[in-house]
């Protein structure tokens, strides 16, 4: 029974009906969560189907709770060199493992602790993050995950450099401006916003700086945001066609004698 399940979950044989029924049956299911946590938002609709969404999402959960239960119990099966209990604890706390556990936690958090309405509201949200148990079932955010993971390095050096550049001209443009201004720029921390919308060029133009020297300061910024923004999208792109390249390269070689099969093709 344990092999079976790994099978199921992790090896994915196509020829397997099981395999389909699990792939299909679970990633309909997240997706109608996401739904019903959209259609949750319409008053009307909410109020009218009350105990259907309730009764949808105590089923959901119940189901994504044995999944978790299954992929914590199978995990020894998945990370064979390490011993049962490493494994299982190295699932829990993988990213996969975490966001399995927050897709069912929302459920479970009230019955511990008592909130106000504001906040089981947004817990209610929280179950947006099923949409992530997708990469479970689909290779593309897997891919995207991995891309992620590789270039996470490069992503915070990026990420801190703009924050650096956001603080700067925010304590800049609050020293040119608050006189003239001390309503558009009274701390820093205000002008924040200022700073966030010229650096992602959208421009609000709720806030903007009116002295000549702020103004400079304005197109310096917006222009520097142009280049540092555009960076995380080329890293991004460069670790997509990398990802990709690699995955290709692995199909050109035969898993069982490691024969090129390019070799075949070309005949």
């Amino acid at each position: 029974m344990k092999k079976l399940l790994f099978n199921i979950l992790y090896t994915k044989d196509q020829k397997g009906i099981l395999y389909k029924i699990d792939d299909y049956f679970i990633t309909t299911l997240i997706i109608l969560n996401v739904l019903a946590v959209m259609l949750e938002t319409f008053k009307e609709i909410y109020t009218s189907y009350r105990d259907i969404f309730y009764y949808f999402e105590l089923a959901s959960v119940i189901i994504f709770s044995i999944e978790y239960i299954t992929r914590v119990w199978i995990a020894d099966l998945r990370f064979s060199e390490l011993s049962k209990t490493k494994a299982r604890l190295k699932y829990i706390f993988s990213g996969m493992g975490i966001i399995d556990l927050v897709a069912i936690l929302p459920f479970y958090i009230p019955f511990i602790i008592s909130f106000d309405g504001r906040m089981a509201r947004i817990l209610r949200l929280f179950r947006l993050f099923r949409i992530f148990k997708l990469s479970h079932y689909t290779k593309a955010l897997t891919l995207l995950f991995n891309v992620f993971s590789e270039k996470k390095q490069e992503l915070i050096v990026t990420i801190v450099t703009i924050f650096i550049l956001l603080l700067f001209s925010s304590a800049l443009m609050f020293e040119l401006e608050h006189e003239l201004q001390p309503e558009q720029f009274p701390n820093i921390f205000a002008t924040f916003w200022w700073a966030i919308a010229t650096l992602t060029t959208i421009g609000y133009g709720d806030v903007y700086p009116i002295t000549a020297m702020g103004k400079v300061l304005a197109g310096l910024t917006a222009v520097f945001g142009i280049g540092l923004v555009a960076i995380p999208t080329g890293l991004l792109s460069a670790g997509f066609l990398n990802k990709i390249s690699k995955d290709e390269e692995e199909i050109t070689v035969c898993p069982h004698c490691g024969e090129d099969l390019r070799t075949h093709k070309s005949e």
